[in-house]
């Protein structure tokens, strides 16, 4: 038994012996892949091997545990999975087993791909981040000329949503505000559609940053004595200041 169909094994036993397996759907497993997929590109972004491995294969497991259901319910198993997989590896890859230039292929396969779709939008998932889907979404409508001309006119629309957001903040309608700040959020991330940014790693890498600045904040706290619960906002600020220096100093310290 090869390493491969002894995992498939493990999942059947478990499938049919283990409390908590034996109850899982589609979907209540959906967390756990989304979960996992994440973990996954915490691995990917620690350079750690071992970690980056064991990830892999807690992806690779939601992906049989998925299979088992289906094999279960009659629709199709881990192999069939594959099959389609190897189909579309090599339906996608003209270029590569066949005789289509790589220029061809991609033009054929959004040409292709357009035919399949009643919408322009179909084909990107509502389950994706927020700043991601609404990138995508705005790069599918940019196809048919959809777009801004100019990083000008992005700029201008990030102005008007502004002070639509001010407006309706002063009006004090709380459903209001929420259009009007997704408004600002959308034209923000259309400014990173024009800087040729991904608009979630840029958002990622704040977040990061941002943590990695307040954690050094509550150090630096402790080490005076200091409760931050008692300090005032000027003296967080300094403190928040020299975060940012040793950031700026220590690239590969955290």
């Amino acid at each position: 038994m090869t390493p491969f169909e002894e995992l498939l094994k493990i999942m059947q036993t478990l499938r049919e012996k283990c409390p908590w397996d034996s109850k899982q759907t589609h979907q209540s497993l959906k967390k756990y892949m989304i979960e996992e997929a994440y973990e996954l590109l915490d691995a990917i972004d620690s350079r750690d091997d071992q970690k980056l491995k064991e990830e892999l294969g807690d992806v690779l497991l939601q992906v049989i545990f998925h299979s088992q259901i289906a094999k279960e319910r009659g629709a199709f198993d881990v192999w069939e999975v594959i099959e389609t997989l190897n189909e579309k590896l090599v339906k996608r890859h003209p270029h590569v087993f066949g005789a289509e230039s790589a220029q061809e292929a991609l033009s054929k396969w959004e040409e292709n791909k357009a035919k399949e779709r009643e919408s322009v939008l179909d084909g990107v998932p509502k389950s994706l981040p927020a700043l991601m889907r609404s990138q995508k979404l705005q790069d599918r409508a940019s196809l048919v000329g959809f777009d801004f001309e100019s990083i000008e006119q992005v700029f201008e629309k990030i102005e008007e949503e502004m002070k639509e957001l001010k407006d309706a903040i002063k009006g004090g309608n709380t459903k209001e505000i929420k259009h009007e700040l997704g408004d600002v959020l959308t034209a923000v991330v259309e400014l990173a559609r024009f800087l040729k940014v991904d608009a979630e790693e840029c958002l990622q890498e704040a977040n990061n940053r941002f943590e990695r600045r307040f954690r050094f904040l509550e150090r630096r706290a402790k080490e005076l004595g200091k409760d931050l619960k008692s300090m005032t906002l000027q003296e967080m600020d300094l403190i928040w200041m020299e975060s940012k220096r040793f950031d700026y100093d220590n690239p590969q310290a955290y």
